[in-house]
């Protein structure tokens, strides 16, 4: 259990620094820090997801909750505003927080007394309850609590002016309707006595969208006053939820989400470790629906909380960790099978926009991706009955990348490889663009691509086999891309190791990168053993550090050792220098297949269980500074992180 004592939680430079996540399986999450600032535009306690998996809308910001006990007067919230000023500090009485599951639980202090916060969503609605048990009084505690609502896109600020939002008294609580087409929205607390109120709060200062380069600022409507007496050992439930009908008792719900979090640890095969059960439940953090008509079950994974949506990579990536090593291969059919339904051109999409419109398939990649996970699988589950279903799918996107597709990806008759980009356009994971500009546009054959595509050929190869199928072309475009891919291999000065792109408008890009990684990790390498170890050496010397590959080698003109500052600045660092966590997998299982030391590449993963106690509490950050001490960056919670761990703990657990 990640338990913060005392000390840590009134720092508030390091209680505002921690934050929790709590998901619903339908892309809606809540969200906050450990000391209850608000210091992300995406802190709520209900965020729904209003077309699932996407559409995701702050409706319920955050409880201000105050205890008065024996006289004394307890302000347990913390807001800070416009000016910098913080008030009231309501983290001074925090004694202690700590995660059990993923449901975060505050314990305050109150002279004499001990009172217990714990928030939790319900496994498919969105719906969110926030639980006040008084443990230890020898007198009751009154609770006053405002209730503070928006309604507004996750992505954005509100500036009210003069915005009147419809307030109706329900049955212990409020309606909320903020306009004429608004989906309403409820909050009620059945122990409670409530009032009406229509006041906006205006100038929160958002200290992390300022760091960011956004709007720091925002404004929330106090819609309801909750008051409550609380005996010793009784509890209090807010329900903030879309779900007139919702259950209003917390001592029904919150046994059923710890059923369903106890069944995922079980599920996974209940993991001796702490840390790796805490990473089983992050997994479920981003599988979330996705219902096609076709494909009522269909599944997806949120690539990163709070900001991203479904990826094809990160999705194909993520998906051997996050739902095999857990026990669930039935979650990865249906995400193989929904996928499916969106190739188009022999392309899976690059990402599914937010606000719903039609998927994006700007990608060079994320169709060999589905070729390696749909492998892992069957090799998991001997599941015939799938792979003969997407066997088409499969002839359909390597013919199209062999015939040519969009974005002139073709395969050059030349030497077998595959050639992707256009100018303004980005392809591979290296895809930061600001404007026009295209960071990393890695126009060519970029050395990744090839490792998928020659791990495709052959994976296409193995299964014609399995089912029958004509094997023989798979098998000579495989043959045909190994030999192609000699020529990658620079080893023209001291340390030999891959060009990171063949062919490009510059000719070919010696830069050191991680991307080689690959043509060592997969299954089917292209490389001899003794560039496979070359490889592996070039990256640990240049790249690797506690917490993932850096995405471009300290030494290099163009690296940049800091993650941070507005937009352009970021994306500037993104791939120019910037750890990612997600490598780390990769690295791991490229250094075991071609060392076989099992012991020295479980050590490269122990930095990282100790980050489960810093930025997003209990899961794995997407990105680090490139230079020590690698400060934790980006999204709090990232799926291919979480996923790529889960996948090479577990190989290595399987290993000995």
């Amino acid at each position: 259990m990640i338990t913060f004592n005392r000390e840590l939680c009134c720092n508030v430079g390091i209680s505002a620094g921690r934050e929790w996540l709590v998901t619903n399986g339908l892309g809606g999450y809540a969200s906050g820090t450990v000391s209850g600032m608000l210091t992300r535009r995406y802190h709520g306690l209900l965020i729904a997801a209003l077309n699932p998996p996407v559409k995701r809308t702050l409706l319920v910001t955050k409880l201000d909750d105050i205890a008065s006990y024996m006289g004394n007067t307890y302000p347990l919230f913390v807001n800070r505003w416009r000016n910098g000023y913080v008030d009231p500090d309501g983290y001074r009485w925090l004694g202690e927080f700590r995660l059990e599951g993923t449901v975060p639980v505050w314990i305050f202090p109150l002279g004499n007394a001990r009172l217990e916060k714990r928030v939790w969503m319900q496994p498919g609605e969105n719906t969110t309850y926030v639980r006040y048990k008084l443990l230890d009084a020898p007198q009751p505690v009154t609770l006053e609590v405002r209730a503070l609502v928006n309604y507004r896109d996750h992505h954005t600020n509100t500036h009210a002016g003069d915005w009147l939002m419809q307030v109706n008294p329900v049955p212990h609580g409020v309606e909320v309707v903020a306009f004429d087409e608004a989906v309403p929205y409820y909050v009620r607390c059945p122990q409670a006595e409530v009032s009406v109120l229509h006041d906006w709060v205006r100038d929160f200062y958002l200290s992390v969208e300022d760091y960011r380069g956004y709007d720091p600022f925002d404004d929330n409507l106090a819609v309801a006053h909750f008051s409550a007496v609380l005996e010793p050992g009784s509890a209090v439930t807010f329900t903030a939820t879309l779900d007139a009908d919702a259950e209003l008792d917390g001592a029904v719900v919150h046994p059923l989400r710890r059923a369903y979090e106890d069944a995922l640890i079980a599920q996974a095969g209940a993991p001796e470790s702490p840390a790796i059960r805490q990473l089983v439940l992050a997994a479920d953090q981003f599988i979330v629906e996705r219902a096609l008509p076709d494909e009522p079950e269909g599944r997806t994974v949120m690539a990163g909380y709070h900001w991203f949506t479904d990826w094809g990579r990160d999705t194909m990536i993520a998906l051997p960790g996050l739902t095999l090593t857990t026990g669930r291969p039935e979650v990865a059919r249906q995400i193989l099978r929904t996928f499916a339904h969106f190739v188009d051109q022999g392309m899976l999409p690059n990402r599914f926009p937010d606000a719903g419109e039609s998927p994006e398939y700007n990608t060079l990649d994320a169709s060999l991706w589905y070729f390696e996970a749909l492998r892992a699988y069957v090799a998991h589950t001997a599941d015939e009955d799938i792979l003969r279903t997407l066997f088409p799918v499969l002839q359909e996107i390597i013919d199209w990348h062999q015939r040519g597709t969009r974005y002139n990806i073709h395969v050059d008759s030349a030497d077998g490889l595959l050639y992707g980009g256009e100018p303004g356009v980005q392809l591979t994971w290296m895809d930061a663009k600001v404007g026009d500009w295209v960071v990393t546009p890695r126009i060519g054959k970029p050395v990744e691509v090839n490792a998928l595509w020659y791990n495709a050929l052959c994976v296409m190869a193995d299964f014609a086999r399995r089912l029958g199928e004509p094997d023989a072309a798979y098998t000579e475009a495989a043959e045909r891309a190994r030999e192609g891919f000699d020529r990658f291999w620079n080893g023209s000065i001291g340390y030999k190791y891959c060009f990171d792109v063949l062919d490009g408008p510059e000719g070919h890009d010696p830069v050191m990168r991680p991307n080689q990684i690959f043509a060592v990790s997969l299954p089917h390498s292209p490389l001899s053993e003794e560039r496979q170890r070359a490889v592996i050496r070039a990256c640990e010397r240049y790249l690797l550090t506690p917490k993932g590959l850096r995405s471009l080698a300290s030494d290099a003109p163009a690296y940049i050792g800091r993650y941070g500052g507005d937009l352009t600045t970021r994306d500037a660092a993104y791939h120019q220098g910037t750890t990612w966590a997600w490598l780390i997998g990769p690295f791991v299982a490229a250094h075991w297949r071609v060392f076989g030391d099992v012991k020295r590449a479980r050590a490269y993963l122990r930095p990282m269980l100790r980050h489960l106690e810093e930025h997003g509490v209990g899961s794995i950050s997407e990105l680090f500074d490139g230079d020590s001490p690698y400060t934790p960056r980006g999204c709090i919670a990232q799926a291919w992180s979480v996923g790529e761990f889960l996948r090479v703990w577990h190989l290595l657990e399987d290993e000995g």
